[in-house]
């Protein structure tokens, strides 16, 4: 009884329980060491996985919806994030109030392509997290346009644009080169990352909501693209959509 009681002290505790040195080295926590490599589980990403499909222009093109944002991050790697705003909500419940946290995440490469996600998550990190990925699915090409004479790189948003949320309406115009963007810091930041470098901003409604602020400002920048100019007057040649040109290679049997 002695001999095991000096046992049990040489491991901890006395002799009782089973000490603090559970589990070794059995493999909790190794899971940060590997990057697991990505599997598609949809038709669009099998064939941005196998290089079928070239830019994410294509994708826009027939208007295909993206569900895994692991196809962003392979054709357009240099994306940046800006947390515009975390913000806790609450909801009543019989025990009392449950906390949550909401995050606006805006999301961009400075040349073309941006993206908006909101996330509700228990905690801060967890809401952030959620909000990128969500930004990621969620992300539009921007089109800009010239102010005046069609010299050099496009500049500033092709005409005025306006978009809504809420009572929230942001309107965007057309700004001479040199300008800047003439915003306050939440509708020049998410235009900034959208990769427009001149531009006059108005605004009506409570703009300090942000969250509507940054959605109808999101929205003016989609519409540009809603717009059908003299330049897009072209006769349109119609290809086969990739679905359709690689139905070959989706009807394989996917390796696991």
């Amino acid at each position: 009884m002695a001999d095991s009681a000096t046992a049990g002290a040489s491991r901890g505790r006395g002799g009782f329980g089973r000490g603090r040195g559970r589990g070794g080295a059995r493999g909790r926590g190794r899971r940060g060491e590997e990057k697991n490599e990505w599997v598609p589980v949809t038709k669009l990403g099998r064939l941005v996985k196998a290089g079928k499909i070239k830019s994410i222009e294509e994708i826009y093109l027939f208007s295909l919806p993206i569900k895994e944002y692991q196809i962003v991050d392979y054709f357009l790697p240099k994306l940046t994030d800006q947390v515009m705003k975390i913000m806790p909500v609450q909801k009543q419940t019989t025990a009392g109030q449950r906390t949550r946290f909401k995050a606006f995440v805006v999301i961009g490469d400075e040349n073309g392509h941006v993206g908006l996600g909101v996330k509700c998550a228990k905690e801060v990190a967890t809401a952030i997290r959620g909000g990128i990925i969500l930004a990621k699915l969620s992300i539009i090409p921007v089109r800009r346009g010239y102010w005046g004479t069609n010299l050099g790189e496009p500049h500033t948003v092709p005409c005025k644009v306006s978009g809504r949320c809420g009572s929230v309406m942001a309107r965007l115009v057309p700004a001479p080169r040199g300008t800047g963007i003439v915003a306050s810091p939440t509708a020049k930041r998410v235009l900034q990352l959208a990769g427009i470098t001149d531009c006059y901003t108005t605004s009506r409604g409570s703009t300090r909501t942000l969250g509507n602020f940054v959605k109808a400002t999101f929205a003016a920048i989609g519409n540009t693209y809603g717009f059908l100019t003299p330049d897009l007057w072209e006769e349109t040649e119609f290809i086969k959509a990739p679905y359709q040109e690689f139905s070959d290679f989706l009807s394989q049997k996917q390796r696991k």
